[in-house]
């Protein structure tokens, strides 16, 4: 059964049956992680890229939900985890033209789509960060969601260029 009425007055239970609010910084910093794997989910439905870098994000996204839930995690994130982001941010560097200023979020679907998973896992940083003031977190954690906004970017704009979608500068 999905539905338990258990939350229905704004707590919910963690792994370890202790009870705490939904708004919790806890329950904040994974919620917003859980938000942004569904957002990956959106982007993989929309990229011409068929590789299946998106998917194992996902899988890494709910290794970090997980331990975010939990004060002692069967599961971590590594310092793999973030070699492996920058390894790709590497990758779908070369594939695009040089930077040159700052661009305006959008282009094609896919890129934009990309544009903002770049920023809720910015937003998702700093309810890690946030909660990280109180409960000290592994520092794999923070450097990988960090690297995580960078790759997204980098995805996005790889995706205009496979589209053939100029880059909009902000006109200031």
């Amino acid at each position: 059964m999905v539905y338990t009425g258990r939350g229905d007055r704004g707590r919910t239970d963690l792994s370890s049956g202790e009870r705490v609010s939904k708004s919790s910084e806890r329950i904040e910093a994974y919620g917003t992680v859980d938000e942004l794997n569904s957002l990956v989910g959106v982007c993989r439905g929309y990229s011409d890229n068929k590789e299946e870098d998106l998917e194992e994000v996902q899988n890494e996204l709910h290794i970090l939900q997980a331990e975010l839930a939990n004060r002692e995690p069967d599961v971590k994130i590594t310092e793999e985890n973030t070699e492996r982001l920058e390894d790709l941010c590497d990758k779908y560097q070369e594939k695009c033209p040089p930077l040159k200023s700052f661009v305006l979020a959008g282009g094609c679907k896919s890129a934009a789509h990309l544009h903002n998973a770049r920023s809720v896992a910015r937003r998702s940083e700093r309810r890690i960060v946030n909660l990280d003031q109180d409960e000290e977190l592994r520092e794999e954690v923070l450097a990988y969601i960090n690297r995580l906004s960078d790759l997204f970017f980098l995805m996005a704009r790889h995706e205009n260029h496979l589209a053939d979608v100029e880059e909009k500068n902000p006109k200031y």
